[in-house]
């Protein structure tokens, strides 16, 4: 079994190492930078009397400056990678010492209307969604928030393979997380493929080739002057002008693209080397593949087409230089000419930008889900079934709590089976739905569960385990549950779900709270639903007597040495030991 704490640190000591080595390469560049700009600076004061001797120092001094420069930039860039990846093995070994709750938690993804985000932790503090999230941008966030609320139940192998390939590539996975983390994005990605859908052409097709006619036209007149076959050089000034009109009748335009091209440059420059680094990874897993070849469907590889738009992009940067502005507009139509290429380049390619952000997405979102299964290799993959048991594990777990102190379960429930757990306060009753909800929505993702071994045949979820009032739509608590319960019922009707409910009708009084819970149950029942009630109605249980898909359980607590002892176990039965009274007692409450 690997072990995935040793490996973050193996590599933590690499980069770290790596950080240092380029951190003194970019030193001796520097230095080396100013050695030759103080040589050529004394070579060109030497010379000075001898300009072409002067010049030509002072061309290759430049010339050697500027590969310097390039080289240096190549190293801090490379630097910024490794300190990334630095970055990404330090939260690995901070996150496995429990330390996490600092982290995004994805509150924006909780729904009180939908199947069951606001219940089991998948998201907030402590939850679910925080402790495996590791994505780097706003489009993977959604994606991976999306996986966990979809309570898809079709494709699950598929899924299941696509998580399994990605946690034995961590390498590629940090690679890929380090790269996206470096992506600064102005404008957010559902914008920038909103602007180019829509986006209309304003230059004639007659401009592929004008620009072209421009410059030899240009070269001609040159070169007529030179040799002195012309001998007004005032033309030179008039066919500027002329060149500088064409450009200006398009100036307003060119400057409204220009400012849109600008905020998406880096955006586009950054993801073609995500989409290179998916292009030149194999995959064998049949999802994983089938994202690959939607950006490989072109002649041309996808993240090539996104640096031909970058290189565009650049070449009508040049036009904020003043002399580039003049007289490259004014004698080749600079501005038209890069001008026609974005333009071009939207026209070919607007339509499947959407796709390929949508791969680059899903990459960060399935490297989260990759990542956890790699960090947990004592967990498992379900079997999964089509028939038996919908639920068959053995030392089912919470994913969450540490297995030092965690208590595991054995659980088998069959389809159109429906238990009813009592247990005493602070038990492990909630605790338990809550492991049996993940378990549901781990297995429907693709993930591995917290079990040593488990069956499962796949089975949306539904629950109604937490219920608030609003004061904004004017409910009750009683009123916002009886809501939530006739949702599960409507709910039903249409498919099969596992229903989870903790504690129903708490908004009204036991008795009329044991009469309407036993009638929902039965409600359940009759309807041929599968799921789990806990309760401390002791009442409730009775129905067992009466129906043979219902069976009860429990979670016991003693009093020992006027201690109260858990031990989180689920047994077979009704729970007999209650302990509010003694808690109020032991507190001092009463």
């Amino acid at each position: 079994m690997s072990n995935p704490l040793s490996y973050y640190k193996k590599h933590l000591d690499i980069y770290k190492a790596e950080v240092q080595k380029l951190y003194k390469q970019m030193t001796g560049l520097s230095t080396l930078r100013l050695v030759v700009f103080i040589a050529v600076s004394f070579g060109v004061y030497l010379t000075f009397s001898q300009w072409q001797v002067a010049v030509f120092i002072a061309v290759i001094g430049v010339v050697i400056f500027l590969l310097l420069l390039s080289k240096y930039n190549d190293v801090k860039a490379q630097r910024h990678f490794n300190e990334a990846l630095v970055k990404i093995n330090e939260d690995e070994i901070e996150i496995a010492s429990g330390d996490f709750h600092h982290r995004q938690g994805g509150l924006e993804f909780q729904d009180s209307n939908h199947f069951y985000s606001l219940d089991i932790d998948l998201f907030g503090r402590g939850s679910f969604f925080q402790f495996i999230n590791r994505t780097t941008s706003k489009e993977g966030t959604q994606n991976l928030a999306n996986a966990l609320k979809a309570n898809h139940v079709d494709d699950i192998v598929l899924r299941q393979d696509a998580i399994k390939e990605l946690s034995a590539k961590p390498k590629w996975r940090q690679y890929y997380s380090a790269t996206s983390s470096l992506v600064h994005i102005e404008t957010p990605a559902k914008q920038i493929i909103n602007w180019l859908q829509n986006y209309q052409s304003f230059l004639p097709k007659v401009m592929k080739r004008l620009p072209l006619g421009f410059l030899v036209i240009s070269i001609l007149v040159f070169t007529l002057i030179l040799f002195g076959i012309i001998t007004n050089q005032a033309l030179i000034g008039y066919w500027l002008l002329v060149g500088l009109g064409v450009t200006g009748s398009y100036l307003k335009k060119i400057n409204s693209l220009a400012s849109n091209t600008d905020k998406v440059k880096d955006t586009f420059r950054q993801y073609a080397l995500l989409l290179d680094l998916i292009e030149n990874e194999t995959f064998s897993s049949e999802l994983l593949k089938q994202k690959q070849q939607q950006i490989q469907k072109e002649n041309k590889k996808a993240s090539t087409i996104f640096k031909e738009l970058s290189k565009a992009i650049d070449a009508l940067d040049n036009r904020n230089n003043l002399i580039s502005a003049i007289f490259g507009n004014g004698l080749f139509l600079s501005d038209v000419k890069n001008s026609f290429h974005i333009e071009k380049w939207i026209e070919e390619h607007a339509d499947k930008v959407a796709v390929w952000f949508e791969v680059v997405s899903f990459f960060d979102a399935y490297n989260s889900l990759g990542n956890f299964a790699f960090n947990h290799p004592d967990f498992v993959f379900p079997d999964i079934v089509n028939d038996g048991s919908v639920i068959h594990a053995e030392g089912l777990g919470h994913p969450l709590l540490n297995k030092n102190k965690r208590v595991d379960s054995d659980l088998t429930i069959n389809n159109e089976q429906f238990f009813i757990v009592t247990g005493a306060n602070m038990a492990g009753k909630s605790t338990f739905l809550r492991t049996v909800s993940l378990h549901i929505v781990m297995a429907n993702v693709g993930l591995p569960i917290c079990a040593k071994t488990s069956k499962y045949s796949p089975v949306k979820l539904i629950t109604s385990m937490r219920t608030t009032d609003s004061l904004t739509d004017d409910s009750s608590y009683f009123f916002s549950e009886l809501t939530r319960l006739k949702y599960i019922v409507d709910a039903i009707q249409k498919e099969p779900y596992f229903i989870v409910l903790d504690e129903i009708l708490k908004g009204t009084n036991s008795t009329d709270k044991a009469i309407g819970s036993r009638k929902f149950v039965e409600k359940l029942v009759a309807s041929n639903a599968t799921g789990i009630i806990a309760t401390h109605d002791l009442s409730l249980c009775e129905i067992e007597k009466e129906l043979d898909d219902v069976k009860n359980y429990y979670f016991d607590a003693e009093i020992i040495n006027d201690e109260l002892h858990f031990d989180y176990t689920l047994k077979t039965g009704i729970c007999k030991n209650m302990n509010a009274s003694f808690l109020l007692k032991k507190m001092e409450i009463v």
